[in-house]
């Protein structure tokens, strides 16, 4: 019989304040450096940023400042849903977004990216940044939020639920997009979900 190795007891230790600003405001540079690149390649990816990077093709406003706006009726239900504290902090990362996303060009200028590499990496690093803030007590609005709540209340992976919803938001895309655009919008989705899916479950992350 082999021996038995006991197993360590960990306690989970809420994050601080501090902590909770740190990560949540990497958290949003991830999401505006991803917008910039899917911009600059002329692409749309899932949830609340595929809506603003789709809208942004139809009138002259930068993606960042239309996801703030996008997610306005979204900051009262997630307050009513998830808590005051995670509205609060789900408004203040909306808001570093629009910020982090205005304030981007002038630091950053893209004149050329291939547009599969805009794909697949600017949509992991905003899978990455919603990750960082939703393991901080917030969230990033729209389908990112309802996805949440499921996950919480029903146990429905976050990932799986937001890929369906941005296969909608896809399909819209279509009749502004090249078909060749509209593949690699697809496959931004699917980078930004994987991420969620892989590392965003139930009962992984002990942390709060």
């Amino acid at each position: 019989m082999p021996p038995v190795i006991p197993t360590q007891q960990t306690t989970a230790r809420p994050h601080s304040l501090a902590e909770d600003g740190y990560a949540i405001a990497i958290g949003c540079a991830f999401i505006a450096m991803g917008l910039m690149l899917l911009k600059a390649a002329n692409l749309v990816t899932g949830g609340m940023a595929g809506i603003a990077l789709l809208l942004s093709y139809l009138i002259p406003w930068s993606p960042a400042a239309l996801f703030l706006l996008i997610n306005i009726p979204f900051f009262i239900f997630a307050g009513r849903a998830m808590g005051m504290a995670f509205g609060l902090k789900t408004l203040f990362a909306n808001v570093a977004i629009m910020g982090v996303g205005l304030a981007m060009p002038t630091a950053l200028q893209i004149a050329r990216v291939s547009p599969f590499f805009a794909a697949l990496f600017g949509g992991s690093i905003i899978g990455f940044g919603i990750l960082a803030i939703a393991r901080h007590g917030a969230g990033v609005g729209g389908v990112g939020v309802v996805a949440l709540i499921l996950q919480r209340r029903r146990g429905w992976n976050a990932g799986r639920t937001q890929m369906l919803c941005d296969i909608m938001i896809l399909l819209a895309s279509l009749p502004v997009l090249s078909f060749e655009r509209f593949g690699l919008s697809v496959l931004s989705a699917a980078a930004m979900n994987m991420v969620l899916i892989v590392n965003h479950r139930p009962g992984r992350y002990i942390g709060h």
